[in-house]
Formats: structure tokens, C-alpha cells, sequence
């Protein structure tokens, strides 16, 4: 039987995808991508090109179009890197300077000078620290560093959106200006309790609220599209989620301590809190994972910083591994790390201590330390990041966390997995499909179509996943974290 068909976009921080799904298995059918630059013009700062965004958007809708039956293509969905901050033209919508990326640095000092006065109000309203990672700073720093921007913010010429709202703007020629719950409540200028952009907020960032779009559920239609052309009729635009939301819906993770670890660059650790916004302990975040006919759900975030991308650097800087795959091999060929722990601060910590001035350390060598334990502390280092986090929203959300699963490029490295279940003592299922955040965007937009379907019916869907049961003795596992929080504390001395 030939069912219609969910093409979902899904925005990444290196590279725009395009996945056709099928909606009655949300089996893959066909994919396309295109990686696009990565801008580095000071120390610190990280910019995309929009543009280049828009039209890499456009070639891999078309090359994923002439892979399917274009009859049977019924909605399009989107997904996105979560704080990139866009502005563009109100009418064209065409970027009016670089996309300013999550990882940018450059309104640190904005954030350091704003948090003593409006710190605490800012994590009240939006459960969220005043960090630059967020999108409200990094408006500011346009505010006060692009005089023509500013004068087209103020008179309406310009607009401002996260990467979901300029791909919508730009896929429905301008019809539509909005954005989701989850990709607002990543911004610092929107209220997750009264679930609507706040004025006070919005002068704390000196952020026109006349230029923020319209928020929708994450189930909602945003208007229709003809993907830029590729097709020959307008299908609705539906079901839009920030990535790793996205990712949390798409692991069937709808009751309340349920979790979620993409293992990635980075790592985004989300447990599901229930449809009440509580806010999280000092280190973790809240935010709204989605949103279905007007009711949210909630979730505790950790963010770390560097996950997979310590493999990559010890590939890259120092030359102990041919390629992340080795890795695994490298790190099993002694029996534990020896000692050695790596504290991969290189941006600071993040979730749950957020000290931005902490610089990365390998921490106990001896003469007897080889690259392996180098190797295996690096890996090793992924498991205690994401041990700390989910201890902290465990006793923030003061519910037993149930089941955890995993996504992300690292799910690969089988003892990295077994590591996580042993340090967190939670069996963890490892998902074997590549991209959860497009399979998350198309569930919720499928949804969308029927709000009778309910949420919970996905968890009938098979799903393909390798699972890890910890079997490391409490003795060995509080060792091990005794020696990690040893180290970490080193770092903090230094910071």
C-alpha cells in the first residue's frame, strides 16, 4: 500500500538535509544533502551564511523530489539548529547580515554585564541562564554594533527569527512570519509560563518585539509551499521543532522522566518534565520540548559542550587516533583509563556547572600513562558530562528517571554506549536510525494533520535500537566518579 509522503528538512549546524518518509512505517525513502560553511572571522565568533543556507535548501528539495513519487507528497516538515539568530528583509527575505551561530562567543561581555541586574528575572521567566549561547545577547550585540540594522529593526523593514522562521518565511515567499514553541523558548525573550514573547524581556535585549514572529504549536500548519518550485502544487508546511526536541519526540520519550542523549558535537541531554514548567537546578535548563492543540510539554535540558568533538581533536590536535572510529579499538586495548581522566573544557563547562573561563585538562598521567588512556579518558569523559547532568535533573525534577535512549554519530562506538549505562546506571537504548530530529519534525507534523490522533500512538511504531544494561559494581562506578570529580575540581581552581 502507497502512503503520502513527509518530506522533512532538517537544518543542521554544518550541513542542510532533506528526508522523505513514509508516513504509514516513517521508514526513510530517500535522502539529499549539502554541506555549507562555517565562518570563523575573529577568535570566538562563528557565523553561517543564510543565503547559503536558502539555497542549499532549495538544491537538496529538488534532488529529493526527483527520488520519489512527487504525487504522493502530501506536507513538509522542518527541523533546525536551535539559537542560530537570522535577520532578514520583512518583503524578500533576504539576510540582512551573517547568521550569528549558537556556538558564537562575541556577546560573552554583554552577558557578563547583564547578569548581576536581570540574571535571576531571565531564568525565572525563561528557564534559561543569560549565556551567549542563547539567541537574546546576540540580538543585542547587533542592537548595538549595526546602526542600519538596528534603524530596519526599529522601522519594521527588517525581521528577526531563528533558522525555522527564516526557512518559513522564505518557502511560503513571505506569507508567513512564525516560528514553534520549542525554537521561541530557546531565545531569552520569551515566557515559557505564560508561553508568549514578554516585553520586559525583550528591552532587556534591546530586541524590537514588533520583529519577532508569530508562535504556533509545533503541530501547527504554517502556511503551504511549493518546496522553491520543485513542485508543481502547494502542500502544507507542518510540524516544526527545534533539533534536539525534535530528537526527544522522535525516541517516543511522551511520560515524564523519560530521556534523551544525542552524542554529538556536542551533547543535548533532555528529560521530559509533564505539560507544568518547573524550574530546574542550578546548571540545567528548562524549556518547552513541543507543543499539540494549545497544551506543552516541558522538559529539563544539560548542555555540554564537547562530546564527539574531543575524539575529533585528539584526532586532529594531537595525532593519537587515524579517525574516530579507531577510536573504540584504541580505548579497548587496556583494561581502564589507568588513572587518567580529561576534563575537555575548551570552551568551558557547560551542564551543570557553566564555567565559561574553565580550560580543558588531562589530569593524572604517569610514566605508565599511554595513548590508549589518553584515548579512553577522552571517551570516557563523554559518559561522566552526561552522569553529572542527568544527576542534576534527577534531583531538580524529583522523579526516577526511566528510560533513557541515545542518538547522534557517536552511538556508533559500542564501548562509549556500555560506558554510559554503567557510569549512569540506567540501561540506555541506542538508536540505529541516523537522523532522529527530521523523523521527530514528520511525527509531530502527521499529527498535525488529525488532532484526534494522539501523541502516544507512535509508541506502537517498531523501532530499531541496540540496548546496553549496566553491569559495573556500585564500588568500581563511585571510584570512577570520585577520580572525575577530582579532576573537574582542578579545573574549577584554575578557571
Amino acid at each position: 500500500m502507497s502512503h503520502p509522503i513527509i518530506i522533512a528538512i532538517d537544518q543542521s549546524t554544518s550541513a542542510t538535509k532533506a528526508l522523505a518518509y513514509d508516513s504509514g512505517t516513517f521508514n526513510v525513502l530517500a535522502r539529499a544533502s549539502a554541506d555549507h560553511k562555517q565562518h570563523y572571522p575573529q577568535p570566538g565568533w562563528v557565523e553561517h551564511d543564510a543565503a547559503q543556507i536558502w539555497e542549499n535548501t532549495k538544491r537538496v528539495l529538488r534532488e529529493l523530489v526527483s527520488q520519489v513519487d512527487r504525487n504522493r507528497i502530501a506536507q513538509l516538515s522542518i527541523t533546525n539548529q536551535r539559537e542560530t539568530t537570522v535577520a532578514f528583509d520583512r518583503k524578500t527575505g533576504e539576510p540582512l547580515a551573517p547568521a550569528i551561530v549558537w556556538q558564537c562567543k562575541r556577546s560573552d561581555a554583554i552577558c557578563n554585564d547583564l547578569t548581576p541586574a536581570h540574571g535571576q528575572t531571565v531564568r525565572e521567566k525563561t528557564g534559561l541562564k543569560l549565556d551567549p549561547y542563547f539567541s537574546g545577547s546576540k540580538i543585542t550585540w547587533w542592537m548595538r554594533n549595526d546602526p542600519d540594522l538596528n534603524r530596519k529593526l526599529h522601522s519594521g523593514e527588517a525581521v528577526l527569527g531563528t533558522i525555522d522562521t527564516y526557512l518559513i518565511h522564505r518557502l511560503t515567499d513571505g506569507r508567513v512570519f512564525a516560528t514553534d514553541e520549542s525554537n521561541a523558548s530557546r531565545t531569552l525573550l520569551f515566557d515559557i509560563h505564560t508561553r508568549q514573547w514578554d516585553e520586559p524581556l525583550c528591552k532587556i535585549f534591546d530586541a524590537p518585539i514588533a520583529a519577532l514572529a508569530e508562535v504556533r504549536d509545533s503541530t501547527a500548519t504554517y502556511g503551504t509551499t511549493t518546496l522553491a518550485g520543485a513542485l508543481d502544487r502547494p502542500i502544507p508546511i507542518r510540524g516544526v521543532v527545534g533539533d534536539s526536541q525534535g530528537a526527544l519526540f522522535a525516541q517516543r520519550a511522551f511520560s515524564p522522566g523519560d530521556c534523551k542523549v544525542t552524542v554529538g558535537t556536542g551533547s543535548s541531554i533532555l528529560v521530559n518534565t509533564g505539560s507544568s514548567a518547573s524550574l530546574a537546578g542550578e546548571g540545567v535548563m528548562t524549556t518547552i520540548a513541543w507543543t499539540h492543540a494549545d497544551v506543552p510539554t516541558y522538559c529539563f535540558e544539560g548542555i555540554i559542550n564537547y562530546s564527539a568533538a574531543t575524539i575529533e581533536w585528539l584526532k586532529n590536535q594531537l595525532g593519537l587516533i587515524s579517525s574516530a572510529a579507531e577510536s573504540e579499538a584504541v580505548a579497548q586495548s587496556v583494561p581502564d583509563n589507568g588513572g587518567v581522566y580529561f576534563v575537555p573544557a575548551f570552551v568551558g563547562l557547560g551542564a551543570p556547572h557553566w564555567i565559561s573561563t574553565a580550560r580543558a585538562a588531562i589530569v593524572g598521567m604517569s610514566a605508565h600513562s599511554t595513548r590508549a588512556h589518553i584515548v579512553r579518558a577522552g571517551l570516557e569523559s563523554i559518559a561522566y558530562q552526561i552522569h553529572d547532568a542527568l544527576e542534576s535533573m534527577s534531583v531538580s525534577c524529583g522523579i526516577a528517571l526511566g528510560s533513557m535512549h541515545s542518538d547522534g554519530g557517536a552511538t556508533k562506538n559500542k564501548l562509549l554506549m556500555q560506558f554510559i549505562a554503567d557510569i549512569t546506571g540506567i540501561a540506555l537504548g541506542s538508536s540505529n536510525v541516523p537522523d532522529c530530529s527530521p523523523l521527530g519534525a514528520a511525527m509531530l507534523g502527521w499529527i498535525g494533520v488529525d488532532t484526534s490522533r494522539r501523541i502516544t500512538d507512535f509508541k506502537s511504531l517498531p523501532r530499531e535500537q541496540v540496548s546496553y544494561r549496566p553491569t559495573m559494581d556500585g564500588k568500581t562506578r563511585q571510584r570512577l566518579l570520585a577520580g572525575w570529580h577530582r579532576a573537574i575540581d582542578q579545573v574549577k581552581v584554575g578557571a
